[in-house]
């Protein structure tokens, strides 16, 4: 093996550009979003506080080997799963250590820190544990057998079971959304047979789809279960928002109204007219789509394509397995973020609260993604090649 010891080589350069192009397009969204009449803070210095402690994280993670966090990822993960527990035990409330937010416990209000989503964290915390019991699992097992197979799908769904179940407590769909995708994604790079595989998607679509069905039709059998009236109104919203414009629909048609009014080229900067609450955060979009319209929000999207294109190049560049399955979780969880954030815009999904990667304003997000980029930045930079590998390789 060898590895280049030229700093300059081992950084990735290409990638600390495109998030420095995604630094620059959150400033100058979130400074138009932020001259609506609903905001009295500058969240663009605040963003930008963000982003620079997320650089001092980025360059912390990646002082680190893949190795030394193959080691430690179990603590990440309990870490992870204390603070869930932590949040949904502790006193929620004003002036409390768990802030209550839109009828939701998932804030934490720390001295100093201030308020932080512990959810966003433990994403990557999950991403960790996820590839180093996978990785483990296939360096014991010599022979690939249906019962090796079932015995680790069994161990990831252990892991996922355990994060799903305090999230939905909160509850969070969306962040639960998140969990599953990056999840199926380690799954389908894990070796598991296909036939395995496909009827286990199968069994997915079928019950994602029964669950839409049953929240159309059979509310009171979901309801019996333990399913809340507003998750059906989520629903009921996204499908028509505009027999709910006062309340779950508001924001929905809004955005939308707000998107295409933009049309091909936008309004300009601060040219925006249609009042979207929170349209700083979760509805960035549509501020990006009526100022920019139709040919600046396909520049975003472009660049989002270059993002998961390139992280994809990482990836299939690494030796290493676990390398491998943190770089494809992380993959997922920002390919997540951005389908299911777009897609709630413009509705083609329900609303879920997931902001827009790198883009969307607020401390837990942009520190949560810097947490998983610099880890991918941790895997290039000490990378090692072997001396016989093929000259084409990266």
């Amino acid at each position: 093996m060898k590895q280049s010891n030229r700093l300059g080589e081992r950084f990735d350069w290409t990638l600390a550009f495109i998030i420095m192009l995604f630094g620059v397009i959150s400033l100058v969204v979130i400074g138009s979003a932020q001259t609506s009449e609903q905001y009295t803070q500058n969240f663009v210095i605040k963003q930008v506080r963000w982003y620079i402690l997320g650089s001092f994280i980025v360059a912390m993670v990646m002082y680190f080997e893949p190795d030394q966090y193959k080691k430690v990822s179990w603590y990440f993960y309990g870490f992870g799963i204390f603070l869930l527990l932590f949040l949904m035990l502790a006193p929620g409330g004003p002036g409390q250590i768990a802030e209550m937010r839109y009828n939701a416990k998932r804030w934490l209000h720390l001295p100093v820190i201030g308020t932080i989503q512990p959810a966003e964290f433990i994403k990557t915390f999950f991403i960790l544990g996820l590839a180093r019991m996978v990785s483990s699992h296939n360096e014991m097992t010599l022979l690939r057998t249906y019962q090796t197979d079932l015995k680790l799908l069994g161990k990831i769904a252990l892991m996922l079971v355990v994060p799903l179940f305090f999230i939905m407590k909160q509850p969070d769909l969306g962040t639960s959304l998140v969990f599953i995708s990056i999840t199926a994604a380690v799954v389908i790079v894990s070796g598991i047979s296909w036939k395995l595989l496909v009827p286990l998607f199968s069994i997915g679509a079928v019950s994602g789809a029964g669950l839409l069905w049953m929240a159309l039709y059979a509310q009171d059998f979901l309801d019996k279960i333990g399913f809340s009236p507003y998750q059906f109104k989520r629903v009921y919203s996204w499908l028509d928002p505009y027999s709910y414009p006062t309340d779950e629909g508001y924001n929905l048609i809004t955005a939308m109204t707000a998107i295409g009014s933009g049309e091909l080229t936008g309004k300009g900067f601060l040219g925006r007219i249609v009042y979207i609450p929170e349209n700083h955060t979760d509805f960035i979009f549509s501020v990006i789509g009526e100022e920019y319209g139709f040919i600046g929000a396909c520049i975003v999207i472009t660049l989002y394509f270059i993002l998961i294109y390139h992280l994809t190049k990482v990836a299939l560049s690494l030796h290493d397995p676990f390398s491998v399955y943190v770089c494809t979780g992380v993959i997922a969880m920002i390919a997540f973020h951005v389908f299911e954030n777009i897609g709630m815009n413009i509705q083609l999904l329900p609303i879920t609260g997931i902001p827009l990667p790198f883009i969307s304003y607020g401390g837990s997000s942009i520190f949560s993604n810097m947490l998983a980029i610099g880890l991918i930045f941790s895997m290039k930079f000490h990378h090692r090649t072997y001396m016989f590998a093929s000259d084409d390789e990266d």
